[in-house]
């Protein structure tokens, strides 16, 4: 894999390489330009047989010392003036000239230079007229031949040094905008609902060297360039020989986590189930102590149960969703819990999850191998050990247990209203709770495949699936992911075939480990960080595509929401109902993470989601249910949801390799700073200073750089790529060093849809209000305003760049 990505990462074409910064407006790269001193003693010599008297001796005096003193005008003191020039004359850029020293107002042309480039030059200086004829035909007639040589070996310069620059003097060509049509209306539902269905016969094992072979042989057969497995060995956590268990103290009655009672007849149907209903990465042991309904877990919840019981070493009932869970394990682990039994309230799951089977696993992975955070899973890496990411025991449990635990019949609806499940203030409940899983190295596979760029192979629009599930778990959703991936690139590889490719290389992953904390794509954006984050243009995500049927929900960062709108309802047109869509840049699950979080790439998603789901409670993907939990043939039975999935992100894809200008929107992202501070309940001074600054920055950088960019008159390969790296990289500012667990590091993305301001904010003023301390608001301020500063400083330094040119 190092010599593919060495030879994908490393070849940029003639075409694409910047000439070397000069500092001067549009010269080409060919153009070369030399000052010449004539000794004075080889023209002495030269013109002694004409020279017969003392004058005209005198008057060579007078040219030599003349030209003398014109050259040591100041503005040429800069040049080194010998021989020496003609050795860099085919290397030009080894040249260094400092060329700000020079004003035209005081350092008029070298003599010399006048005669290269003015044919009809007259000589200005004076002298006594010749006492012989003889000589001053013979000099004339010299100064006639001489002006012609050099007027002949001016054009014929000039021509070669315009062959040469091609690129200087042509706009690259426009791009048909029936392209992406003629190679999208390949695709067709019955060919993903094939490939689907392959898919899921096939997978019948926990090794996924299975599947991953099927998608790399598959994608092969479809043409993808040098398809390769990248293989890592991580250290992951996995069940152990029998399934947690939850006992009643004063019943002593045992349960499983979907809450049947413990018998081997329960191990036996339903062993795979119960064996993988855990929390990845949770300690182990065995804890007997009080349980306490803590609710969501938020800080206001732990704040009120802190002021009427002890929680020392208790054990929490919490309920997922609203706050990511690493961030409220955090906050249960710092207030002083042994163990947490999670579980989903009826009120909140989703009408496509069938509650019968609300078994789930979750992991506590923020991602990547635990063993060597921060850095790749190579042979020779140091590993640390870390069997576990907490000190809670964390159990996943049935709504079922959870209403057998606090003695309440299982959460109903009534009259239109749902009844949540809740433990009585005033009653005691103690249990016991057993977990036993095993922390194990093992091989995780990622498929990696691409089609390279034409005139940019050096910039990657990355498009990412993932395949690896533990047994039964990660549903379909992983199926349906690959099946869509595989159908772009088969209608892509036609019209490769007939010999289109794109500007841009795109890069197609299928990762490993997604379930266990995202460790495929992680381990392979630390192995190539330093190439990734010079090189990634954007990232299209195509995890868990089909969760719903009745609403399509794209997220996509602020500088693609424009182009995801656009194409949107493009796509409206073709379809007999739309509703309108909202656009959003929010938190989302899947292997996204490290290119949002790590290397602040650009990212969108389309999905299509139950609007019951949208309306309830944050993070309820972060569980994971079996295959049988939800059947996406049931949402999707003619797969005309994958269809347009497959067509929208693939516009997507198609638009953003293609386009001589990335269709990103600077000014977008200012909006987004300055409405996500303008939502927040204490408005600060200062970011909202440096916010405006931010604003006025984009603003002029969008319309004095991209909106002339955007005509192809005025594209000049070389300013045009500048623009384009200025603008792949507009979101890094935004990626800050320190925050909470499970929020993201990009700031840019808000915690869900109901909120609208920067969730490191939503989340330190919380937690200031619960612990009365005003230090870590102001460390996140400071974060705040960092990042929106350097943003500003960038966009004014790009602006700089292009006065300068």
């Amino acid at each position: 894999m190092i010599s593919t990505l060495a030879a994908l990462f490393y070849t940029p074409t003639t075409a694409e390489k910047p000439p070397p910064s000069t500092g001067l407006p549009a010269i080409c790269v060919g153009k070369k330009m030399a000052y010449q001193k004539i000794n004075a003693d080889q023209r002495a010599s030269g013109h002694s047989q004409y020279l017969d008297n003392d004058d005209l001796q005198a008057t060579a005096l007078d040219l030599e010392w003349d030209m003398e003193k014109e050259l040591e005008e100041p503005g040429f003191d800069q040049f080194q003036i010998d021989s020496s020039e003609n050795q860099n004359l085919g290397h030009p850029e080894s040249v260094d000239l400092n060329l700000d020293s020079i004003q035209p107002s005081t350092s008029p042309k070298g003599r010399f230079q006048r005669l290269q480039e003015e044919s009809d030059y007259v000589s200005h200086y004076t002298r006594s007229a010749p006492k012989s004829n003889r000589g001053n035909i013979c000099r004339l007639l010299k100064m006639f031949c001489t002006a012609t040589i050099l007027f002949i070996l001016g054009i014929l310069i000039g021509y070669y040094a315009h062959s040469n620059c091609p690129l200087d003097a042509t706009s690259p060509p426009t791009v048909d905008p029936h392209l992406y049509q003629e190679i999208l209306k390949t695709i067709e539902a019955e060919d993903i609902k094939k490939t689907f269905r392959n898919l899921l016969e096939l997978y019948r094992s926990e090794d996924d060297m299975e599947i991953s072979t099927k998608i790399k042989t598959q994608w092969t057969l479809l043409g993808l360039e040098d398809v390769q497995f990248v293989n890592y060995s991580v250290l992951l956590n996995v069940p152990g020989p029998a399934p947690s268990t939850v006992t009643l103290s004063s019943s002593g009655q045992c349960f499983h986590p979907n809450g049947q009672p413990c018998s081997e007849r329960a191990r036996t149907e339903g062993s795979q189930d119960l064996l993988y209903s855990y929390a990845a990465y949770s300690a182990k042991g065995t804890l007997e102590a009080e349980v306490i309904d803590v609710s969501y877990g938020t800080a206001d919840d732990l704040k009120r149960i802190k002021k009427m019981k002890n929680i020392t070493n208790h054990i929490a009932l919490l309920k997922l969703g609203k706050l990511p869970l690493l961030y409220k394990i955090s906050l249960l682990e710092k207030a002083g819990f042994g163990g947490v039994l999670l579980y989903i309230d009826p009120c909140d799951l989703p009408k496509t999850v069938n509650s019968n089977y609300d078994t789930f696993m979750v992991t506590l992975n923020p991602g990547g191998d635990p063993s060597t955070p921060g850095y790749p899973s190579i042979d020779g890496s140091f590993r640390q050990s870390r069997p576990n990411l907490t000190s809670l025991l964390v159990q996943p449990i049935s709504s079922s247990l959870a209403a057998k635990l606090i003695s309440s019949p299982i959460a109903g609806t009534k009259n239109g209203i749902c009844t949540p499940l809740e433990l009585p203030y005033n009653e005691i409940r103690i249990v016991s709770m057993k977990i036993q899983t095993v922390t194990k190295f093992q091989t995780v596979t990622n498929v990696i495949g691409y089609v390279k760029g034409l005139t940019s192979p050096d910039r990657y629009i990355i498009v990412g699936s993932h395949h690896y599930a533990s047994y039964s778990y990660n549903g379909q959703a992983w199926a349906s992911s690959t099946a869509i991936i595989t159908a772009f690139i088969r209608a892509l590889m036609l019209r490769v075939k007939r010999g289109w490719r794109p500007d841009r290389t795109i890069v197609f992953c299928s990762w490993g480990g997604t379930t266990l904390g995202n460790i495929g794509s992680y381990e392979w954006g630390e192995d190539f960080k330093k190439i990734l984050q010079k090189n990634v243009v954007a990232y299209v995500s195509l995890h868990s595509p089909v969760r719903g049927n009745s609403s399509l929900h794209p997220v996509a960062s602020p500088s693609l929401q424009q182009l995801v709108v656009e194409k949107n309802k493009f796509n409206c047109t073709r379809r007999t109902q739309c509703p309108e869509t909202n656009v959003s840049s929010v938190q989302i699950q899947g292997d996204a993470d490290y290119f949002i979080n790590h290397l602040g790439v650009p990212t969108v998603q389309f999905t299509y989601e139950d609007i019951r789901a949208l309306e309830g409670p944050s993070f309820l993907s972060e569980a994971v249910f079996p295959q049988h939990a939800i059947k996406i043939e049931e949402m999707d039975p003619f797969f005309n949801l994958h269809e347009t999935i497959t067509k929208l992100s693939g516009e997507v894809i198609l638009q953003i390799a293609n386009e001589p200008v990335l269709p990103f929107n600077a000014l977008d992202i200012a909006l987004e700073v300055q409405n996500s501070l303008k939502a927040g309940d204490q408005l600060n001074i200062h970011l909202l200073a440096v916010a405006s600054r931010l604003r006025e920055s984009a603003e002029l950088f969008q319309s004095d750089e991209m909106r002339p960019a955007n005509d192809p008159k005025e594209r000049a390969p070389s300013r045009i790529r500048m623009l384009n790296d200025i603008l792949q990289d507009m979101e890094k500012s935004f990626v800050v060093r320190q925050v909470p667990p499970g929020f993201y590091r990009n700031i840019l993305y808000r915690m869900d849809e109901k909120t609208s301001q920067f969730s490191i904010l939503m989340e330190f003023w919380d937690h200031c209000n619960s612990l009365t301390s005003n230090e870590t608001l102001q460390e996140a301020l400071s974060e705040v305003l960092n990042s929106i500063n350097s943003a500003q400083v960038y966009f004014k330094a790009g602006l700089e760049v292009f006065q300068s040119v």
